[in-house]
């Protein structure tokens, strides 16, 4: 199969009519003529934007001939070996193996220094050797490289899909095949390409290994992945951390355990709590007016005050066995408020069977120092007794795999370690026995991809564009000036005035006024800086509301109509991720199209013309000017003081009256009852009710609903109603219509 890796030049003489000129140009016509691409640069220009040349390259050859070092006087000879070094230094920081040669005629390794020196593949001095004879040596340290690239299963997946096999086996397109006997078919053919399709293939192909039950190169992959992640054992799923979640529940809890959960959960937990039978104890996040979901304090990981809420429930109170089975907590959280892992540890001790750790969005933190226990499972981290400690990560969120690649991560116990056995036994229940091969290839990609020093450098140029983009929009808003208005960044009040800076300035005190957490333990917190929340004009961080707003909902209506997507929408704040694949262009063209949306909105702009889709969609708005509706939407949020209903919804007290798992059996038994929002006070839910934003479960089954929460389903009624294209949804919320007008229900027990 073959690659563009081209063979990358640096010398200033390479197109120069000279010797050395005629020389470099004879020794890249003998590398081409073996097959090999050959680029020519004539200086370093930008080092950093050269060295991330890395990722595509196979090779570097750099000249350090007379004209690079000038006329040759101690200070134009200082300054070539500062350029050569930076540029190595900076090569060296993302690949550790990238072959670097250098080259000259008059120069030697005795005018080279040997940090530089221990850096490099070999020394080729000109004319000594026939340019074939060069281009060989290069070429064999170039293939070498290439050919240790691919980790094992994408290997073994690529060597598959290129020899040309008759496949009698599923899928039924066999390789791509059946698609060329249509035209839809040949359309599809087309777009996804050749190697995709050849690459999905079925589960009895014996030489790519077995997912269900981890032999072969899938084992081997998966063990590269522990090796790089530093745990104990690794298993990739490829059905997304919800299957992952799901997989570590049912292979330690069942029927009856008490468990102890965030509230702030996913709700591929809550599903798991109902499958297995769980009983739930829930530990209570904190919650600002923004929306945003704080930490759980610190004092309520105490094994007393689990204790307490253990015999508090009146079904946890009467468990047999009242030691928790397993304590699962969101690390990190949405909005990117993350705890220190080994306190919780340390708190907790051998008091919990199991210890889960939800970090869909957090699986870079084991290759910067900046996260050092902020993070589940690390190199060289303390192991507990007796608790053994799983993380399940989202390699499709953060890192680059696939939609759905995930993994689980496992770090044994002292005294205890994972029975990988009985444990596939809970994976094969939740996976599908024909997984997608290219999902399995993406995880053992994205895991390879993260292999120091490389994953190290992508991890660190994250956190710089994410505070890059801070300092810009701080800028932008510092020349506006108090007069006027702009959009804000969630976060610390002071950022630092270089660099990442140190851990202290983005760790959450209880002094601390940015938050609005209220009084929590201090050191305990930290903000993710790759997690932005926007924060737009409105509201205040005590719920207050302005004269004047803009609704989120706009902004990133807006935005999306002009091509940046954003990933959450909250009131009167957005939420965007610096992932590895952030770019500047993509962080400028936010800022830009946030001053662009300024500028529509003083104008006060007719709708057609700033949203044309959603206009045409809502024909309704199409003369409203922009301020207008941020106005009318913000009048009708302001008027029913959402920020605090939303906030006292998730912080009131919610009645536990059945087990999860026995609401559920209601709903399977048709023993529900579809019931009015205006007559449900005091009923039982038999579903998940489900906000969004911010996309975090209100309630689970089997809980009573309150006046509070009513209060906010009847205001997301009359809010819909008054702004269609802008609806708030509620997952677990049926709309049906009655006589021709929408009536809004929730699913309940039968009395």
């Amino acid at each position: 199969m073959n690659f563009r890796f081209p063979v990358i030049v640096i010398d200033e003489d390479f197109r120069s009519e000279n010797i050395s000129g005629s020389g470099i140009r004879d020794l890249a016509q003998a590398i081409s003529s073996h097959g090999f691409e050959v680029v020519g640069y004539t200086s370093y220009v930008d080092l950093s934007a050269f060295a991330q040349q890395a990722s595509r390259a196979s090779c570097f050859i750099l000249s350090i001939d007379d004209e690079e070092f000038g006329s040759g006087s101690a200070a134009e000879v200082d300054k070539a070996l500062a350029e050569l070094r930076n540029f190595v230094k900076e090569v060296r920081k993302r690949n550790a193996d990238i072959p670097i040669f250098l080259y000259g005629e008059t120069r030697t390794t005795r005018h080279v220094p040997n940090d530089i020196l221990r850096e490099l593949h070999g020394f080729i001095h000109m004319f000594e050797d026939t340019p074939e004879f060069v281009a060989k040596h290069i070429i064999r340290e170039a293939k070498k490289y290439l050919d240790a690239l691919a980790p094992p299963f994408f290997n073994a997946l690529m060597d598959y899909a290129s020899d040309g096999s008759y496949s009698w086996h599923c899928p039924g397109h066999s390789g791509g095949v059946a698609f060329l006997k249509s035209p839809v078919g040949q359309m599809f053919h087309q777009f996804f390409g050749e190697n995709m399709l050849r690459a999905d293939v079925c589960n009895a192909v014996d030489e790519l290994g077995q997912l269900l039950d981890h032999t072969g190169p899938v084992a081997e992959s998966e063990a590269n992945a522990a090796r790089i992640f530093n745990c104990d054992h690794l298993f990739f799923v490829t059905n997304g951390t919800s299957t992952s979640n799901k997989m570590v529940w049912h292979s330690v809890v069942a029927p009856g355990d008490i468990v102890v959960v965030d509230r702030n959960c996913h709700k591929s937990i809550l599903h798991s709590i109902i499958m297995t039978g769980a009983i739930p104890v829930f530990l209570m996040p904190t919650r600002n007016h923004y929306g945003i979901i704080g930490p759980i304090p610190k004092s309520e990981f105490s094994p007393a005050a689990i204790a307490k809420k253990i015999e508090a429930n009146p079904f946890a109170r009467n468990a047999k066995n009242k030691k928790p089975r397993i304590l699962t907590i969101t690390q990190s959280t949405y909005d990117g408020i993350l705890y220190n892992v080994e306190e919780i540890k340390q708190e907790l001790g051998s008091t919990i069977d199991t210890l889960h750790f939800d970090e869909a969005w957090l699986p870079h933190a084991s290759f910067h120092d900046f996260y050092h226990n902020m993070h589940a499972i690390g190199k060289d981290r303390p192991r507990s007794e007796d608790t053994v400690v799983f993380a399940t990560q989202s390699t499709h969120k953060l890192l680059a795999g696939l939609s759905q690649a995930s993994q689980i991560l496992v770090q044994n116990a002292q005294n205890r370690s994972l029975d990988t056995h009985r444990f596939n036994e809970s994976y094969l229940m939740h996976s599908s026995t024909s997984p997608q091969y290219a999902i399995i290839a993406s995880c053992d990609v994205a895991a390879a991809m993260m292999e120091p020093p490389g994953g190290t450098a992508l991890v660190e140029e994250s956190l710089m564009e994410a505070i890059d983009f801070r300092r810009a929009m701080r800028k932008v808003d510092a020349e506006f000036g108090d007069d006027d208005w702009w959009f804000k960044v969630w976060g610390p009040d002071e950022l630092p005035d270089e660099g990442l800076g140190t851990r202290d300035n983005w760790t959450l005190h209880a002094k601390d006024s940015w938050h609005g957490f209220g009084a929590i333990e201090s050191g305990f917190n930290i903000l993710d800086p790759i997690k932005a929340t926007i924060i737009t004009p409105g509201l205040n961080l005590h719920g207050q509301f302005d004269e004047q707003g803009i609704p989120a909902a706009i902004v990133s209506k807006y935005l999306a109509e002009h091509g940046i997507i954003i990933e959450k929408t909250g009131l009167y704040s957005f939420f965007i991720m610096f992932t590895i694949g952030i770019t500047k262009g993509r962080w400028n063209s936010m800022v830009t199209e946030l001053q662009q949306f300024k500028d529509d909105y003083d104008q006060n702009l007719p709708m057609w013309r700033v949203m044309p889709e959603f206009a045409k969609k809502q024909p309704r708005y199409e003369k409203v000017g922009l301020r207008d509706l941020c106005q009318q939407i913000h009048n009708m949020y302001r008027k029913s003081d959402v920020a605090k209903v939303t906030t006292e919804m998730y912080l009131s007290t919610i009645e536990t009256a059945m087990t999860p798992a026995d609401a559920w059996a209601k709903m399977a038994h048709r023993e529900i009852e579809r019931v009015s929002i205006d007559e449900i006070e005091g009923r039982v839910t038999a579903m998940l009710v489900t906000p969004y934003p911010p996309g975090i479960p209100l309630m689970v089954p089997g809980e009573r609903f309150n006046k509070t929460i009513i209060n906010y389903l009847q205001f997301t009624r009359a809010f819909n109603s008054a702004f269609p294209g802008f609806e708030t949804d509620v997952h677990g919320l049926v709309r049906e219509a009655v006589d021709g007008e929408v009536k809004y229900f929730i699913d309940v027990v039968k009395e």
